[in-house]
């Protein structure tokens, strides 16, 4: 059994190693620096996590999670995603609601709970911020390649994930009426800055290229989830 906070630093080494490393290996200060804690904090729990065989691990050297403490924490973000997707499909938490709760639900670990809650969802494929949910299998299957600045005048898509989750641009996004699975019809590009007009929910907003660029999309015609393997796919 892994305490909480355990499993936060597991929790954590996942998203660093994938997010910034090459090699799969994170630096204590990076580790620091995404949990809000002292050095000197990490050294001791990574003791602990070096002990039960779930990270390798040196003083003054970098953390390579094994493949025991990989499953743990890839367990531990697909509890998670799927509370986040409870919380805001099922009792209307909010965007920047949803993160808080999952937080303290994801703790409670219960197998049989989570496949139930896996099942109540009909399986989700992504949380309500875009990103993947691990299978029950422990793998995650999905790799976007196009965002909705790669759209065409005129096309449909539809919005399956973002590329960061920042809580600013999550607001903003709420605020524009933009969703996860939401169809966005691209009226006008403007020439000047890329800025785009569209239809969401049949309300015209313009949105920057930014923000097109942070948005993942797929085709609406070919119905793919990830690459599109239409032949004569619009997006591509």
């Amino acid at each position: 059994m892994l305490s909480a906070t355990e499993e936060n630093y597991l929790k954590a080494l996942i998203k660093i190693s994938e997010k910034n490393s090459v090699d799969g290996k994170v630096g204590t200060n990076e580790l620091a620096v995404d949990l809000g804690v002292k050095p000197a904090t990490v050294n001791d729990m990574l003791k602990r996590l070096k002990d039960k065989k779930l990270i390798d691990y040196e003083k003054y050297g970098k953390i390579k999670i094994t493949k025991s403490g990989k499953k743990s924490g890839i367990e531990i973000i697909r509890r998670h995603r799927l509370w986040e997707t409870f919380l805001f499909d099922k009792l209307k938490f909010t965007w920047d609601e949803v993160h808080e709760v999952a937080e303290l639900l994801e703790h409670v670990n219960n197998p049989k709970l989570i496949e139930r809650l896996d099942e109540f969802l009909n399986h989700p494929q992504f949380d309500p911020h875009g990103d993947v949910i691990p299978n029950s299998k422990g793998k995650i299957i999905i790799h976007f390649k196009k965002t909705l600045s790669n759209a065409k005048v005129g096309q449909a898509v539809k919005m399956v994930a973002m590329k960061e989750n920042s809580d600013v641009l999550l607001k903003h996004l709420f605020e524009l009426g933009l969703g996860i699975n939401k169809t966005l019809k691209v009226i006008k590009i403007q020439p000047f800055d890329l800025s785009m007009n569209i239809l969401v929910d049949k309300k015209a907003i313009t949105i920057s290229n930014k923000l097109a660029e942070n948005i993942f999309v797929v085709c609406k015609e070919c119905k793919v989830i990830g690459e599109c393997n239409k032949k004569m796919c619009e997006l591509e």
